[in-house]
């Protein structure tokens, strides 16, 4: 390999180029059980693939209503293809103007049944025609129930009750399905400076910046990990900013207890918050050092090839050799600095946050036990507060920013936001990739956003940035659900954010929990809870709206300021 400079350790980079070859394959696809209750109303087919795209492992149909207006076609022939479903919040219909009515009434009557539910959404499917146009199904309302608990005789039975519900408010457009799935709460030195796209760490450095979407967990229970929602200062007469995330990041919660938590004084043992993640962030180090020594071993074969061209009879082909071997020269450069720089980077990262008590960035201050179904209006109130270590972000803190990252290019990055080219302007692509924060998204403006797609239906695009997937984008709805869990049966509404098409992957997964939710503007929506699915994997997301959860944070900092610009 042509590697530039003595001090490389060629060794190192040979081992990280393995590593990079080792996890260039994805890991093998689980067998699909294909098999069908006989009694089933819909085929083991469709129960199957009905809801394809919507997320890398959709669920499984249990019933649906107004299969014979629309009965599913199962593909045939040597080519075909399953047309793939995206979800839609829904907005401008008349469900979301009588659903405080239609909602708990509709919960009510699934527990009067009998009804495992575990989520009450309301969405609109799409799917994809011939020739790529978009068709528009129905409004559906979505229900969750916990896997192998519904007959779908039972289902059938469930849903003439429920579209008689929609009746009695003069509603006779929307179609009931239920599908399998499962609610589940997802569970030193400077900070570093955020970079631009040209340095050669922009894509590893981001755990260790004070941008949004910190990897957090407890010094007592290093497992369970979560996000960091946003920063606060608490305001008056002290200096502190304040960290929020959720209560169950910060404490277990299993066997329905939750206690609430307040930090009495200075002298009091004090429960550490540390970032996490710091054996994902070395191998990511290591997989980039890997890619760019693969880069060098091309580029040096590039290069003996051009100079061979040059040598050659064709003074036109040796001409363009030329032109190709200077330009090939200044990549071979490049990859190498870059290897240079990275494998520094990764002996510093080893040095400064290797041990766990390198990792702590502050303490817990105060969590109020988690309460389902909180009055007033039912959300539930799943937070808690950390102060954080100041020496440890002055320097690089800067205020509350997004850092969309690079996974995304900003050019498919500001086409998935800005839905169409005559709209207003919803989101424009920040410098150096950080989206400021401001404002926050109000409740008239969920049920009713200022953002229209193609097909100048409204909609209602957020970002979030989260300890396990990273940056991702989603569509919000404009109904809020209902979501139960299956183990307490506790029960509370949420936020609901589904994934943005069958290409994006999953919005969010475990170990996102304290993301915040912010549209393209930079304005607050909420923080991420859980989701719900039948795997690991989320089909619907929820989150606590901010407009409802502040004011909860203000009773106990009367002071705070969603948006601080200093830390000391």
């Amino acid at each position: 390999m042509i590697y530039a400079k003595a001090m490389l350790s060629p060794e190192f980079v040979t081992s990280c180029i393995v590593y990079a070859r080792e996890h260039a394959q994805g890991p093998p696809s689980s067998p699909t059980n294909s098999t069908c209750s006989e009694l089933s109303l819909v085929s083991g087919h469709e129960a199957l693939f009905y809801y394809s795209g919507i997320s890398p492992t959709p669920p499984k149909l249990v019933y649906r209503t107004g299969s014979s207006k629309a009965p599913w076609v199962k593909p045939t022939g040597l080519e075909a293809q399953r047309r793939l479903k995206q979800v839609r919040g829904v907005f401008g219909h008349k469900l979301n103007l009588v659903w405080p009515g239609v909602g708990p009434r509709a919960r009510d009557l699934l527990k009067a049944q009998g009804v495992a539910w575990t989520s009450i959404d309301v969405a609109r499917f799409v799917t994809m025609a011939d020739d790529d146009q978009e068709i528009c199904g129905p409004v559906v309302l979505w229900i969750g129930v916990v896997p192998d608990s519904l007959q779908p005789e039972d289902a059938f039975g469930s849903a003439k009750e429920l579209l008689a519900l929609l009746a009695d408010f003069d509603i006779h457009d929307v179609e009931v399905e239920y599908r399998e799935s499962r609610y589940k709460p997802f569970a030193s030195s400077p900070l570093l400076r955020s970079v631009s796209n040209l340095h050669p760490t922009v894509d590893v450095r981001g755990p260790l910046t004070p941008a949004l979407g910190l990897a957090i967990a407890t010094s007592d229970r290093p497992d369970a990990q979560g996000t960091m929602a946003l920063y606060f200062a608490e305001g008056g007469r002290s200096d502190k900013v304040l960290g929020l995330t959720c209560h169950h990041v910060l404490f277990q919660t299993e066997d329905n207890h939750s206690d609430e938590y307040v930090f009495r004084s200075a002298g009091a043992p004090r429960k550490y918050v540390r970032l996490c993640g710091f054996k994902r962030l070395l191998a990511s180090i290591k997989l980039r050092i890997g890619r760019h020594g693969i880069m060098v071993e091309i580029y040096g074969r590039d290069i003996a090839k051009l100079e061979a061209r040059i040598k050659g009879d064709d003074d036109e082909d040796a001409a363009e050799a030329k032109k190709e071997l200077k330009k090939t020269r200044v990549l071979l450069d490049d990859a190498n600095e870059a290897i240079e720089d990275l494998e520094r980077f990764y002996k510093t990262v080893k040095k400064d946050w290797g041990k766990p008590e390198q990792r702590t960035i502050g303490h817990i201050r105060y969590s109020p036990a988690l309460t389902f179904d909180a009055a007033p209006r039912g959300f539930t109130a799943d937070w808690g507060v950390f102060e954080l270590d100041g020496p440890k972000f002055k320097d690089a803190f800067r205020g509350n920013f997004i850092d969309l990252g690079t996974e995304i290019p900003s050019d498919k990055f500001t086409l998935m936001m800005y839905p169409r080219e005559d709209g207003p302007t919803t989101f424009k692509y920040p410098d150096r990739r950080l989206l400021r924060l401001h404002g926050m998204i109000s409740e008239e403006l969920m049920r009713a956003p200022d953002m229209l797609d193609h097909n100048d239906d409204m909609c209602l695009l957020v970002i979030k940035n989260g300890n396990s997937t990273d940056v991702t984008i989603g569509r919000a709805t404009g109904i809020f659900s209902f979501v139960r869990d299956d183990d307490s049966s506790k029960e509370s509404m949420e936020w609901a954010i589904y994934n943005y098409d069958s290409k994006s992957g999953v919005f969010s997964a475990p170990g996102d929990s304290g993301s915040i939710i912010v549209d393209g503007l930079g304005r607050v929506g909420g923080m991420l809870t859980g989701g719900a699915g039948k795997t690991e994997t989320s089909d619907v997301t929820y989150a606590t709206p901010m407009w409802w959860l502040w004011p909860r944070i203000q009773q106990q900092f009367p002071n705070a300021n969603m948006f601080p610009t200093t830390m000391v």
